[in-house]
């Protein structure tokens, strides 16, 4: 065990669990609000229907064919509702089912209250700080692991078209909030920037940066406060900073193909995917001379000069996706539904190994999958929404006589 203070691995327990009410409470807010604007905009059309009932009701002969008619088409109009209204039924057993998750963290908290009670201010202060410590010292010692889960999908919103991308900066450590969306992979320009992710569900508080030159592709990376990013029918990176708005390098990436060459399974010009992890910046591409099959390239963030480079043997063309954790390339064998994560290669042997990772491919059509370091998730864009998944690794805990 890391920590063997069972109080530590407690709390950490009830702030996963506030984080995950939190998040859940984060996406109700959302669909709520954008079902009750609806609900407000047929609101007119309901007291019209009412208005025509109640005189259909008082006075029966008035009700002539033809206002039969307009009557039917009012209510017709009103048949979008039946599934807002079947939503409010689901949420409804959402809500009492987060009250109960808020009923057993006030026990569980209850009883650490008690249990602290038996201790003065001062001890107390010094315990948690003792625990902070320990935890602390826990986390550091927490290093990097092999993929051997994925959680199912949180959807956090629907918005754009079909393919695109969005993410967070990758670098550790950072305490950068902001939420960055690219939609589409064909020549695109224009980046919309979201202070936090909860502005970013809701669609406000959000700048534009308009890039100067458009892009190919979906495999953008954010890393310390730039935007690297394949510059459309090209094999070019683009280190893009947001802050100055202005292009600090730009590189060849030496015989890498382009243009739809050797794109992912599904296309849209994916032949040139950018990620972050743990270990740094990566490329991840083919070339002729590797037969189509990909190719990972450690880069270094500031030049983009290309450290070391490795041959999977693994072809591009059947690859849906891929990311990379701790210096490893997992790569999904479809963007369909059904898809599952099929082929790691590990950089630090060289050597590869065929997996079986299912997921859920909620929305059936993935055009972009990231992992995100500091967060330990999954980004995705799945058919115009913007999805997060969980992944659980398999720990190395390192010992202090490592």
């Amino acid at each position: 065990m890391c920590n063997r203070d069972p109080r530590s691995r407690q709390l950490r327990q009830l702030m996963e669990k506030v984080q995950n009410i939190s998040q859940s409470m984060e996406v109700l807010d959302l669909r709520t609000f954008r079902d009750l604007q609806y609900v407000k905009n047929t609101e007119g059309l309901m007291k019209v229907v009412d208005g025509k009932l109640k005189v259909a009701s008082e006075n029966p002969r008035s009700l002539n064919p033809k206002g039969f008619q307009e009557v039917k088409d009012k209510v017709n109009q009103l048949l979008p509702l039946l599934p807002v209204l079947e939503q409010y039924k689901a949420d409804a057993k959402m809500i009492l089912r987060l009250r109960e998750e808020v009923r057993n963290l006030s026990l569980v908290l209850m009883a650490i209250q008690e249990e602290m009670g038996a201790y003065d201010y001062e001890e107390l202060r010094q315990r948690v700080l003792l625990l902070e410590t320990r935890l602390h010292s826990c986390m550091q010692k927490l290093g990097c692991g092999k993929l051997t889960g994925v959680s199912n999908p949180i959807t956090v919103r629907a918005s754009g078209s079909r393919f695109g991308s969005w993410m967070t900066d990758t670098m550790i450590p950072s305490s950068d909030n902001r939420v960055w969306s690219m939609d589409g992979y064909f020549k695109g320009r224009r980046v919309l920037e979201y202070r936090t992710m909860s502005d970013f569900m809701k669609g406000q508080n959000f700048v534009q940066h308009l890039l100067p030159h458009p892009w190919a592709g979906t495999g953008h990376v954010v890393y310390n406060g730039s935007l690297y990013y394949n510059k459309y029918q090209s094999n070019i990176i683009i280190k893009y900073h947001f802050r100055s708005r202005s292009v600090l390098v730009q590189r060849s990436l030496s015989g890498a193909g382009y243009n739809n060459t050797f794109p992912y399974s599904w296309g849209g010009s994916s032949d040139i995917d950018l990620m972050a992890d743990e270990n740094g910046l990566w490329a991840v591409y083919t070339t002729i001379n590797n037969a189509g099959n990909i190719v990972i390239s450690r880069l270094e963030p500031q030049s983009l000069e290309i450290l070391q480079t490795w041959d999977t043997g693994f072809p591009k063309r059947s690859a849906g996706e891929s990311f990379m954790i701790c210096g490893t390339l997992y790569v999904t064998n479809s963007h369909l539904a059904g898809a599952k994560i099929y082929f790691a290669y590990y950089t630090n042997t060289s050597s590869y190994e065929y997996t079986d990772i299912p997921f859920h491919n909620q929305y059936s059509h993935i055009s972009m999958m990231d992992y995100n370091p500091r967060e330990r998730v999954l980004y995705t864009w799945n058919n115009g929404h913007q999805v997060l998944y969980n992944v659980t690794l398999f720990q190395v805990i390192k010992t202090s006589g490592d």
